[in-house]
């Protein structure tokens, strides 16, 4: 956080720019131990595509090699390899250079999605599970990560300047798997996947936006409108994940009271909102913001404990764009919660504007891993959040 205020004191901000990236990240949420590119250690800030490759390979080798390690799998038993990474997209790809390093089969199927945003892990998921089901005894590689380096911005345009606050290194890698072999072994399997896409709303799709500001600066806007898409995204994707998740007889209240509002017999605010405590044990809400973990646990009537996954991974690790639900996950699994049968609900929001779902039934009693992101600080969390950071 310090040196994350050296830095934009030292750039060529003016000082009213200065004073609203340092109001944003005190109400962030973050702590002193979120990551920040190795571009941003040094003074000026020095931006070039050998510091975007460099970013990549720390988060994405690192993520990639423990997750094989962990597993004791050989990259030449991968079948199918997705990466996505929204802002990043060089050429060879990401994933032909995970490919390369790794030394992969020259047959691997392997796809590279970008400009998908912070939803992008789900989609991912998604994308590796129609594989798995057509290509049955195949072993799939997930890996999501979001590259910071190339993305600084330094105009003017506070809708601009609020990336440059919200967004923090992190990346995660996924095994998904069709073989017999791995049933007895996995942690989770798969129940259900809903995707909510609403491009075709003007200002939905407009909300997350890369453009050019008024001094011909490239950055990534963020509309105040970002919060109404999110919710308007949200409940598409219930209405849809409901009948699948929830029990019958939630899901007759919810429509008995949609019905009488239609009927102008209740009001909008009298609507019966489905209790998903009742379908799932765990919540692993994208910590995009501490705004969007507090709306979300309002809309839903979540408690404290139910958000307390997404609320520390963002004040430990901060915004990692797709990889959030997974450092989530992790928490949870750290603190050794995840029991036999459990039922995990991942919600993650991208530009698009998009809402995406991944339900997930617990295989067996996890217990957590040396390799674990949260093993050295499990235990000094959970903290109490402020409302502000004094910054030194």
């Amino acid at each position: 956080m310090s040196m994350f205020v050296e830095h934009i004191l030292h750039e060529q901000f003016d000082q009213n720019s200065v004073a609203f990236q340092i109001k944003i990240l005190e109400k962030s949420g973050f702590s002193e131990e979120t990551c920040i590119p190795p571009y941003l250690s040094q003074l000026p800030i020095k931006k070039s595509l050998s510091f975007n490759r460099d970013e990549a390979t720390t988060v994405i080798f690192t993520v990639v090699k423990e997750v094989l390690e962990t597993n004791n799998i050989n990259p030449k038993a991968i079948d199918i390899l997705i990466i996505n990474s929204s802002m990043f997209s060089p050429t060879p790809s990401l994933s032909a250079m995970i490919i390369n390093k790794f030394r992969m089969r020259s047959n691997i199927m392997s796809f590279n999605l970008s400009g998908m945003g912070c939803s992008a892990g789900i989609i991912s998921v998604g994308l590796a599970n129609d594989l798995l089901r057509v290509h049955r005894n195949s072993l799939a590689l997930v890996v999501s990560s979001e590259i910071l380096s190339q993305n600084w911005y330094t105009g003017k345009d506070r809708s601009m300047l609020l990336t440059n606050c919200l967004f923090r290194m992190g990346g995660a890698a996924i095994l998904m798997s069709s073989r017999d072999q791995d049933k007895k072994k996995a942690k989770y399997v798969l129940q259900n996947l809903v995707r909510t896409n609403r491009a075709e709303d003007d200002l939905s799709y407009a909300c997350v936006f890369q453009e050019v500001d008024n001094e011909n600066k490239v950055g990534v806007s963020i509309s105040k409108k970002v919060m109404n898409a999110a919710g308007e995204a949200l409940k598409a994707n219930m209405v849809l994940l409901g009948p699948m998740v929830l029990p019958l007889t939630e899901q007759f209240q919810y429509g008995l009271s949609s019905m009488f509002q239609k009927m102008k017999i209740l009001s909008k605010k009298s609507i019966h909102i489905p209790d998903f405590r009742k379908g799932f044990e765990h919540f692993c809400i994208h910590a995009g913001g501490r705004a969007v973990i507090l709306a979300i646990e309002k809309s839903l009537k979540l408690r404290q404990e139910d958000v307390e996954a997404s609320k520390m991974t963002l004040h430990r690790f901060g915004n990692t764009s797709s990889s959030s639900i997974w450092y989530e996950l992790s928490y949870i699994e750290a603190k050794g919660r995840m029991r036999e049968g459990d039922r995990i609900w991942q919600i993650a929001f991208g530009s698009g504007f998009k809402c995406n779902s991944a339900v997930w039934k617990c295989a067996c009693n996890v217990k957590p891993e040396k390799t674990n992101a949260w093993m050295d600080t499990i235990d000094s969390y959970p903290v109490d959040l402020p409302d502000t950071l004094e910054i030194l």
